[in-house]
């Protein structure tokens, strides 16, 4: 795997599918190569200072670190987007929600389909 530095990659993997999770929003790009995977992380100021930024930031790539590499795809480029949800959410469910995207992202669906006991609204509020 490789990172992605450029800003240009990471402006090109925002146009792609994203899965939206509580504590990251996950880009995907398929790229015109077959290279290697490239992983981006960024976390806005939105989110806090730079210790909390910092701290989210290290808690999405130790996710990644850990995350089963068969799922990620060779030729993709993966941003990670953290949110302020990651400082809080456990770690456990921020490892199974990312799972979760990399799934909804190859099987090409940009958000999870509400269930028949979820509404809509509610679907709005995650």
């Amino acid at each position: 795997m490789e990172r992605l530095r450029q800003r240009a990659d990471f402006l090109a993997a925002a146009t792609g599918i994203k899965a939206p999770a509580a504590a990251f929003v996950l880009q995907a790009r398929r790229r015109a190569d077959n290279g290697p995977t490239r992983l981006g992380f960024t976390v806005s100021k939105k989110v806090g200072n730079a210790v909390q930024r910092n701290r989210v930031r290290r808690r999405l790539k130790e996710i990644v670190r850990l995350a089963t590499s068969g799922r990620m795809q060779t030729g993709h480029d993966y941003v990670l987007v953290g949110r302020k949800a990651a400082l809080t959410v456990p770690f456990a469910r921020i490892a199974e929600e990312f799972d979760g995207a990399l799934r909804r992202v190859h099987a090409g669906r940009a958000s999870p389909k509400p269930t028949k006991t979820e509404s809509p609204k509610d679907q709005n509020d995650r």
